[in-house]
């Protein structure tokens, strides 16, 4: 199916091509979003003469998508999930989770902006990026953790694995400073206990 596009769209082309493409992606997704239409005769005269105007607007949308891109590129937000210890969360955080942590901090974000592959299903950072535009893509981060501390722990570099190791460490190094303190006290009673009293004189056997 051949369509006109009324903008750039990746790995299609450039605003006014006319490109092959298979109908389901046409109907299913270029032409509700507006990013195409059908390259009918009346379609193509249609564009010619809204052309001026077509790219007088992408170019103000793309200062827009700018002006958004120097704050928002490499910006880390905190979404807070269950999960085991193991790392696995109980669900996953998808690209309307990561839209609403950006647009909680300030920043206008669509859930249609944000191109996730696949939803995030582990703790940890997960870099993401979001098209502004069809020219404009930045990066941000989503610092998934467990609670606000593990947070910031995680921002600090450190891995779910390395948190574990650590608080495993600390607990086994507090159950050492329990036996320590038990085996201390233990050998302070003896200490404190009574010595034997030495054999009164005529009480030895003969």
């Amino acid at each position: 199916m051949q369509v006109i596009l009324l903008e750039r769209v990746a790995k299609l082309g450039q605003m006014g091509d006319i490109v092959d493409v298979k109908s389901g992606f046409a109907r299913n997704y270029l032409l509700p979003q507006g990013k195409a239409k059908t390259a009918s005769e009346a379609n193509k005269a249609a564009f010619e003469s809204q052309k001026a105007q077509l790219e007088a607007r992408n170019l103000e949308t793309k200062a827009e998508a700018e002006a958004l891109a120097t704050k928002l590129d490499g910006q880390q937000f905190i979404v807070i999930r269950s999960a085991s210890d193991a790392g696995a969360l109980y669900g996953s955080v998808t690209p309307r989770d990561a839209a609403d942590a950006a647009t909680a901090e300030g920043f206008s974000v669509d859930k249609k902006q944000i191109a996730l592959v696949a939803p995030i299903k582990d703790l940890g950072l997960h870099a993401v990026a979001v098209r502004l535009h069809p020219e404009v893509e930045v990066q941000i981060e989503m610092n998934v953790a467990r609670s606000e501390e593990e947070a910031e722990l995680q921002a600090s570099g450190k891995s779910i694995q390395e948190l574990a190791a650590e608080e495993e460490a600390a607990a086994e190094f507090e159950i050492a400073e329990l036996f320590d303190d038990i085996g201390s006290a233990a050998s302070d009673d003896d200490d404190d206990a009574p010595a034997a009293a030495p054999a009164a004189e005529g009480d030895e056997n003969v």
